[in-house]
């Protein structure tokens, strides 16, 4: 076993209905997110930072395809080749193994006695940040306890119901941990886990193995949750810029957080880089009709209208006399003449015919699914009452 080094475990196995229908086809973790990147290029490149070089990754059976299209064989993250690797389980087949009464985390444990590291660090996908995993691990070692938690200071509506939240010490040290639906609010602030752990992986091996035979949780999120009470846990508290995806509000408000400079920058422009996968495209065309303000634009656009205050995604075209308010726009999408649209998510390859308004308000977006041909005008009636539709 080498001394310091680290291997990684990837959970995207949450759902959540407040997505739908974002992640009708999708996991959580290939959203798109800041016209060219996806949510699994957060933690994905916080763990190549921090020089892993193998990746143990949990989906929901049905929803790896768009994981492989993105990832491909992992050369943008530096995981293709003997030495890098990155697995791919599927969460069901856990359960099929319990159902069967067997040893049901076998296949992980298998991972980490032959990852041959000293240390484990778990994430998932739905916290979107930029953090220093070699700073929480110093943390973890000069602290020596089994479990070391990430927590931010967030207020209450940036919780999940399902989310957990930590009573801490002055120093830092877990008092309490509660589900946040549990959780009377009377805090401004609320400590928010990140469902980031450090442990040391002979005692996660050992504790896995001594789970399987008492029934504990087949999700390992779950698993880890339920051991901060038991054990000795320290925590490191990240201070950087962050959003937590567990709905459509949560997912645009981020989205448009990135034509915000000083966020922009906190997440892609610190002193780690965010790596996605790479495309050979041509610049955005601006032709001299355009009117575009605090925006931003993938390559392969053609931006004929006015587009103010939102997120483009690649191969869109945006026809003369059309108006994009405050919106995001998915991968080749195609804005006819004169339409509107304000306060709006458009999933991938939609259409949206001359003249038609799709029209929300900023609480309450309009959501378009993937590859829907929009021939009629979508206002919501909170637009009507606020006196936004056209």
């Amino acid at each position: 076993m080498r001394t310091n080094k680290l291997c990684a475990v990837l959970g995207n196995i949450q759902r959540y209905n407040a997505l739908l229908p974002l992640t009708n086809e999708r996991p959580l973790a290939t959203l798109p997110f800041a016209c060219k990147y996806r949510l699994i290029d957060f933690p994905l490149s916080s763990i190549v930072n921090a020089n892993i070089n193998t990746v143990y990754m949990i989906f929901n059976e049905g929803e790896t395809q768009s994981v492989f299209d993105h990832i491909g064989g992992g050369k943008e993250w530096n995981l293709e080749g003997v030495h890098n690797r990155f697995f791919i389980h599927l969460y069901q087949d856990f359960l099929k193994l319990k159902a069967h009464n067997t040893s049901y985390y076998r296949p992980l444990i298998d991972y980490l006695e032959k990852s041959k590291s000293e240390y484990t660090v778990y994430m998932s996908s739905k916290m979107i940040c930029n953090i220093d995993l070699r700073a929480v691990l110093k943390i973890h070692q000069q602290h020596n306890n089994e479990m070391t938690v990430v927590y931010k200071k967030v207020k209450p509506e940036m919780i999940c119901q399902s989310d957990i939240v930590l009573s801490l010490t002055d120093n830092g040290r877990i008092t309490e941990v509660r589900p946040f639906m549990e959780h009377v609010q009377t805090e401004e602030q609320e400590n928010l886990c990140m469902d980031i752990y450090i442990v040391q992986t002979e005692w996660l091996i050992q504790r896995l193995k001594e789970g399987q035979h008492e029934g504990a949780p087949a999700d390992l999120q779950d698993f880890l949750r339920k051991k901060i009470h038991t054990v000795k846990s320290s925590t490191y508290e990240y201070t950087g810029y962050l959003s937590n995806i567990f709905d459509v509000n949560s997912y645009y408000n981020a989205s448009l957080d990135m034509l915000n400079q000083q966020k922009f920058s906190s997440l892609l422009y610190s002193n780690q880089k965010i790596y996605t996968k790479l495309k050979n495209e041509v610049p955005t065309y601006y032709s001299d009709s355009s009117e575009v303000s605090n925006s931003q634009f993938a390559t392969g656009c053609i931006v004929e209208g006015k587009v103010v205050g939102s997120s483009i995604s690649r191969g869109t075209v945006i026809e003369k006399g059309t108006e994009i308010i405050d919106s995001i726009i998915m991968p080749s999408a195609k804005i006819c003449a004169g339409a509107k649209i304000q306060n709006a998510i458009l999933d991938k390859n939609i259409v949206v015919d001359p003249g038609v308004q799709i029209i929300g308000t900023k609480e309450n977006p309009v959501v378009i699914e993937k590859y829907q041909h929009v021939t009629n005008d979508i206002i919501t009636k909170e637009a009507v009452v606020s006196g936004i539709d056209g």
